[in-house]
């Protein structure tokens, strides 16, 4: 027989023992239901360790807030700086086992990228427009990615510019002089007007050559890079300041599409930036996740009986944002209101009252609801009494699991999980992420099945167990491009049932797929002196999981 051919062969022998190794209850654990989570009807699991969570942390790139910092426009070797802080916030992200960072790319309609479309950022060089001398993006979503985190680009629409005197305000002269507000200033209007305290320039959203071009802009960075995932925080129309009203009277009447009242066309301004975004992003790369963080709170049921039982500002009715809609249209895949406000004894907008009504809107859409938290007011006096419990975030996180449509966190922001005031973050995590998550599967977007991988190696070393693997037909035909891996570790011998990869007890790491044949980790939390057995799963870029691997037994 030919070389090739015992190849073939081989490779034959090894995918049949793939599927046949696996035992009938593993094999059915791998089964995912509509959000990615393995069935548990005849298991029981552990609430505290789900098998798959979404966890992640802003990263606020708007006046420094996280990243880069202030302080590195002056370093001596300002890019190694702002490198080596990135990588510290992706070091606390892997600690505390997040499995995503959601990074603001575009603050202020301008860019973290080299954009053909609007000015560097202000916030790498300190100064509007200026180059800072290397694509950001490009290392920032590398680097996360080799830690397998997903990357969930951060933008905002229309914000121009922040208050002077650190940023233009009112000013368009102040901008970056090949900013496009520039050119066309009849898009943007100031709001609250200038000279007024807090004035800033918006690009109008009701102006329909605006609409295209900030979904160009923010297309770019879709198409050039290999973002997982494209984020809208809570800026649409301008929250309100006193009795000062958008200056959009031009706009109403130059395309008000038929409308009358002038409150439901801001809301179809926004409703069809949402429709366009996700249908653009779709055509383009269908597996990029779309999600919006809009405030909390849609509508109060005092004004409308659909609403939540709270009497807080309106989303809805404040910036234009028919959040509900955009969920029950489905024209996002995911939503992380966010809920800033503590448990209980808050009539106007109760943590424990919100919670259930995100719930129930999310039911029965394939969109998945993640919950905002608001780590930045743990421990700060200014924010009141119920603050200062240390557990108070961890009763969130609690209380989510209540809700089995909540299917994550995302905490804001990086600096203030870094602070751990109380120890709140500590708490938390001991509690919520003990151990590693997989990101909820979306089974609507398209992908292809994925063989399981074959462990061909598992060999004690005096750093643990070296654990090496290969992946089966990755790519090949009608398989699936596998991504990343998760591996599950289990005392003693013995084949594993389906319980066992129910939740996370035994998931020891997620791992992302190198380039060559044969893939490898190390286990450094191994005992020397106890038995395990090892398996592994495959998972594509939308975290669907392979059936488990055949066991491999480490003496």
């Amino acid at each position: 027989m030919k070389a090739t051919r015992l190849r073939a062969a081989g490779l034959a022998v090894a995918l049949l023992g793939a599927l046949v190794a696996v035992s009938p209850t593993a094999a059915s654990a791998a089964e995912p239901d509509a959000a990615g989570t393995t069935p548990t009807t005849s298991c029981t699991t552990d609430p505290a360790t789900p098998k798959r969570q979404f966890r992640a942390m802003w990263i606020s790139s708007v006046v420094n807030i996280d990243w880069p910092t202030k302080a590195s426009q002056t370093a001596p070797d300002r890019i190694a700086a702002q490198k080596a802080e990135y990588l510290g916030w992706l070091d606390l992200a892997r600690k505390l086992n997040h499995n995503a960072v959601v990074v603001q790319i575009r603050p202020t309609a301008d860019a973290l990228w080299p954009s053909p479309h609007e000015p560097w950022s202000e916030y790498l060089t300190g100064v509007r427009g200026q180059d800072p001398g290397w694509d950001p993006l490009a290392f920032i979503v590398d680097e996360a990615h080799k830690r397998n985190l997903e990357f969930h680009a951060w933008f905002n629409p229309y914000r121009i510019s922040m208050p002077a005197p650190g940023g233009a305000g009112a000013d368009i002269t102040q901008l970056a002089p090949n900013h496009p507000a520039r050119q066309h200033p009849e898009w943007t209007f100031a709001y609250p007007p200038a000279g007024v305290a807090g004035s800033r320039l918006y690009y109008n959203p009701g102006i329909p050559e605006v609409r295209e071009f900030v979904q160009t802009a923010m297309m770019d960075a879709v198409t050039r890079y290999d973002v997982d995932g494209v984020h809208f925080d809570d800026y649409f129309y301008p929250y309100p300041s006193g009795t000062h009203q958008v200056p959009d009277d031009a706009a109403f009447a130059a395309d008000n599409r038929g409308f009358t009242n002038r409150a439901d066309w801001r809301r179809d301004n926004i409703n069809l930036l949402i429709q366009e975004m996700n249908g653009k992003i779709k055509a383009a790369k269908p597996w990029v996740k779309f999600g919006v963080s809009p405030f909390g709170i849609w509508r109060n049921k005092s004004v409308d009986p659909l609403g939540s039982d709270t009497t807080g500002s309106q989303s809805y009715d404040i910036i234009s944002a028919d959040t509900r809609k955009w969920v029950k249209e489905e024209w996002i895949d995911y939503i992380v209101p966010q809920l800033y406000w503590y448990i209980g004894q808050y009539p106007a907008a109760d943590y424990a009252r919100l919670v259930p009504w995100w719930a129930e809107t999310v039911r029965g859409t394939r969109v998945q609801l993640y919950i905002g938290q608001a780590d930045y007011k743990s421990g700060d006096p200014a924010f009141g009494p119920f603050w200062q419990n240390p557990r108070e975030l961890s009763d969130h996180l609690t209380l989510n699991r209540a809700h089995p449509e909540v299917l994550g966190n995302v905490h804001f922001s990086a600096v203030q999980v870094k602070a751990n005031r109380l120890g709140a973050t500590d708490i938390y995590a001991a509690e919520h992420y003990s151990r590693p998550a997989l990101v909820p599967a979306m089974p609507h977007l398209p992908a292809k099945p994925l063989l399981p991988p074959v462990v061909t190696g598992a060999q004690r070393q005096d750093d643990g167990v070296l654990l090496s693997w290969r992946q089966l037909a990755d790519g090949v035909g009608p398989f699936g491009r596998t991504t990343s891996y998760a591996i599950y570790r289990f005392d003693a011998f013995g084949l594993a049932g389906k319980c066992g990869f129910a939740d996370a007890s035994h998931l020891v790491a997620t791992v992302r797929a190198t380039p060559g044949a044969v893939q490898s980790w190390v286990d450094t939390t191994a005992e020397a002196d106890k038995r395990y057995t090892y398996h592994v799963t495959a998972l594509d870029r939308l975290s669907n999981e392979s059936l488990v691997s055949p066991p491999r037994f480490v003496r």
